[in-house]
């Protein structure tokens, strides 16, 4: 049985209005402050075909991310990246889609909820995944991120079990992020079987958007992942590119393939 899923603010708003328009959902990430034109990059991987924006926020010990996006979480550490500076830079530029930021719960208690929520909103930034504050604790951020307008995006594992993946449908805002497998973040030479479990399990209980995220690295996978889901979240492969100094040109170009097998396989 679906749950009444409430919309919350632009984020959601335009993820509908995309889907329920016949598009798959593309969702790149890139980890701020990582080279001296990561906004840059951003830029031309927003242009390039996606519907919105993940930016990861450097943290010293980031417990999802595999080797890639830590070594460029060091990076972007070692170049001085604060989160006030990342956010200072969004609120600077249009990057023309919905930007969510990523981060650890260890910077939002820096900060203080109400402070992180109204500086993500100044900032331009639709949406917030917190991937290591569980659903038992997550009502004080939530509510504080509520009422700055920003989307708390909840992520549901392959483990999680039916009545828990209700009860975060229902506190999800903006899209749900669904976890194709189990493990840290990272290129994989196949889409696990349980990526389309969890597509499956989480559309049967919201009609928010539900994309995929965590080992689909290529355009043929992503295609496959769409085959199940509104859309797919692309953090790994997309972040080598740019650690290994493919630079914007480099980045949009792998976007707009990500775009293109989505679209026609």
């Amino acid at each position: 049985m679906r749950v009444p899923q409430p919309v919350s603010g632009m984020l959601a708003d335009h993820l509908r209005r995309r889907r329920d328009g016949g598009a798959k959902l593309l969702i790149p990430y890139v980890t701020a402050g990582m080279t001296d034109d990561w906004l840059v990059a951003a830029g031309a991987v927003a242009a390039s075909g996606a519907d919105a924006l993940e930016v990861g926020l450097p943290f010293s010990d980031p417990m999802m991310d595999g080797p890639v996006i830590q070594a460029a979480s060091l990076r972007a550490l070692q170049r001085g990246t604060t989160p006030q500076g990342v956010l200072a830079d969004l609120a600077a530029v249009d990057l023309g889609v919905p930007v969510v930021v990523m981060t650890y719960y260890n910077l939002v208690v820096r900060m203080g909820h109400r402070r992180m929520a109204s500086l993500l909103a100044e900032s331009g930034v639709a949406g917030a995944i917190v991937p290591d504050l569980p659903l038992e604790e997550v009502g004080p951020w939530a509510a504080a991120a509520d009422e700055a307008g920003v989307a708390t995006v909840m992520l549901v594992a392959p483990t999680t079990d039916a009545a828990r993946v209700g009860r975060i449908a229902e506190r999800s805002r903006g899209f749900v992020y669904g976890i194709g497998r189990m493990g840290v973040t990272g290129e994989q030479a196949c889409v696990a079987s349980s990526a389309a479990r969890v597509a499956g399990a989480v559309r049967d209980r919201t009609d928010l958007p539900v994309c995929i995220g965590i080992g689909v690295s290529t355009p043929e996978q992503a295609h496959e992942v769409c085959r199940v889901a509104d859309g797919v979240i692309v953090g790994s492969a997309l972040v080598r590119r740019l650690l290994d100094g493919g630079g914007p040109d480099g980045a949009a170009e792998f976007t707009a393939a990500l775009r293109r097998g989505i679209d026609t396989g």
